[in-house]
């Protein structure tokens, strides 16, 4: 049996009253790649920390090669061939690159005790920075000067200047282009083939999926699970990450709109408390105006910080709607296509004489490929709708709202303003998102018979969309910011692009019951805007 050559036992970490890690165990061999994955805080960088000996344990054993590595410090890891790369690149400011790579490291001539071979140093270092197209003369550049992506390479190519044989990497690809990104990949592979092994925290399941061989999920600092590659996939990894397989878990991209909400609420708070200093300090001296100018800075820094977050959610946004049409895409390019063929192929082989001895299951077989395709069809549809991009966001809403009708046996009145155009791609999908969810709340949530779903244009050029269903109703109206803890994440993710857009977002229980569901988003009509 082959030793491994990581064995890692019942590992913890606590951090006063906190506890970071707790009882990880697990093992790999030289020339494997295991990835670690899991939430903010579920304790990856500490893991690779305590490996590196960053870190002391609070409790647990660390192997190499069988022998319990005690007292372990980052000088000695790096005599037992352990390399790190952390998050942050850790390099001297006022050095140059080349002293920076070889910092505590030096080639020396003849031998580790000699003077520095500063030749030998600046063709290795030169070596390194060619993997990853970097020129040259950027060795003699101060580390302070550099972008952040040349601090990773330069604290990458630290790692790589000796052979290791552990080699750690605390989210290595955060800073990276993406050509370096694949450089990356194509290095870690060819080490891997060399026979070192190499552990990846990293939350691009893309980058991981591509290169380990195993999967390690942490949650809470605990080892939820272990995973084999080439066995599961993204999804599965996603709901171990998150905790739960409800696909209606809260996405990153509504944490980050709660965030932006609370931040929203400090600035109207600090623009309050600003408006009444300057009321009652008008008449005051230098010092209370000094007050006033400092709070007015940090209400203007809060503000780019709001508005740097919205940004951020807006390209989340739209990079989730690109990858969810990529994945319809495929899907019908490819899974749907060679259905098809399969079924072509039946039918020329029902004339054949050994084939039309069993036409009943030769049937049975067909059927159920056609049922696949059907759902693989509607799961497309659902994915990414077909008909948006060739003839627009009416046509969509109608396909999409007779088929919701007949699946769930809601009689459905649908009225779409003749006049409504076409729409900006962005404008267009949202309002789309926006009607799936309003008419999924009503199948999960309204138990209602009948709806009635209006999108149209206002005599100010907005866009109004109001749902009414003759349900149960509430009986008290819903509070958004407490949707969360009751699982509405519809309505959240509804209020998610409301406000995103710029709109506003109101909902009412009429006497009569129900509810309406009204949404409007300013002017999406840029050459009317402009007109």
């Amino acid at each position: 049996m082959v030793r491994p050559l990581l064995r890692v036992t019942n590992l913890s970490k606590k951090f006063g009253g906190l506890l970071a890690l707790d009882g990880i165990s697990f093992t790999m061999n030289s020339g494997e790649v295991l990835g670690v994955v899991g939430q903010r805080g579920a304790g990856k960088s500490t893991l690779l920390q305590m490996l590196f000996g960053a870190h002391s344990p609070t409790g647990g054993e660390i192997y190499l090669d069988g022998w319990q590595m005690t007292t372990l410090t980052p000088s000695r890891a790096r005599q037992k061939g352990i390399e790190l790369v952390n998050q942050s690149p850790q390099i001297v400011e006022n050095l140059d690159v080349t002293h920076n790579i070889f910092l505590g490291r030096e080639i020396c001539w003849p031998s580790r005790i000699g003077l520095p071979d500063w030749n030998k140093m600046h063709r290795r270092a030169c070596e390194l920075l060619a993997d990853f197209d970097l020129p040259e003369n950027l060795l003699n550049a101060r580390a302070a000067n550099l972008s952040d992506e040349q601090r990773q390479v330069v604290s990458i190519a630290r790692a790589l200047c000796e052979p290791a044989r552990l080699l750690l990497l605390d989210d290595p690809f955060a800073t990276l282009s993406f050509q370096r990104q694949q450089i990356l990949l194509e290095r870690i592979q060819e080490l891997s083939g060399q026979g070192t092994a190499i552990i990846i925290s990293s939350d691009n399941l893309k980058h991981l999926f591509a290169v380990t061989d195993r999967i390690l999920v942490l949650y809470e600092g605990r080892l939820a699970t272990e995973r084999v590659t080439v066995k599961c996939t993204p999804h599965d990894i996603v709901e171990l990450i998150v905790g739960t397989s409800n696909r209606e878990q809260i996405t990153p991209i509504i944490w980050a709109l709660e965030n932006y909400h609370k931040a929203q609420r400090q600035s109207e708070e600090l623009h309050s408390v600003q408006t009444s200093l300057r009321r009652s300090l008008e008449a005051k001296d230098s010092l209370n105006q000094q007050l006033v100018e400092r709070l007015h800075k940090q209400v203007g820094a809060l503000d780019q910080l709001n508005a740097a977050l919205q940004a951020t959610q807006l390209r989340l946004m739209t990079e989730r709607e690109q990858e969810r049409k990529a994945l319809a895409r495929e899907l019908h390019d490819q899974a749907i296509q060679d259905l098809l063929s399969y079924i072509y192929m039946l039918e020329e082989a029902e004339h054949d004489e050994r084939i039309l001895e069993h036409p009943a299951e030769i049937a049975e077989i067909r059927n159920g490929i056609r049922q696949v395709i059907s759902d693989l069809r509607q799961l497309c549809s659902d994915l990414r709708p077909p008909t948006i991009d060739s003839h627009g966001l009416p046509a969509a809403i109608h396909s999409y709202a007779q088929d919701w009708s007949e699946r769930n046996g809601i009689l459905l009145n649908l009225e779409i303003d003749s006049a409504l155009g076409r729409l900006p791609e962005a404008i267009e999908l949202s309002v789309f998102r926006i009607v799936q969810e309003g008419l999924n709340n009503v199948r999960k949530h309204a138990d209602a018979k009948h709806v009635s779903l209006t999108v149209q244009r206002t005599p100010t050029t907005s866009l109004l969309f109001r749902c009414k269903d003759d349900g149960k109703g509430f009986t008290v109206l819903p509070d958004l910011s407490n949707l969360s803890e009751h699982k509405h994440f519809g309505l959240i993710s509804i209020s998610e692009r409301v406000a995103l857009l710029g709109g506003s977002m109101k909902i009412e229980s009429p006497p009569e019951g129900g509810v309406v569901l009204e949404v409007e988003i300013p002017n999406p009509y840029p050459s009317v805007q402009g007109a």
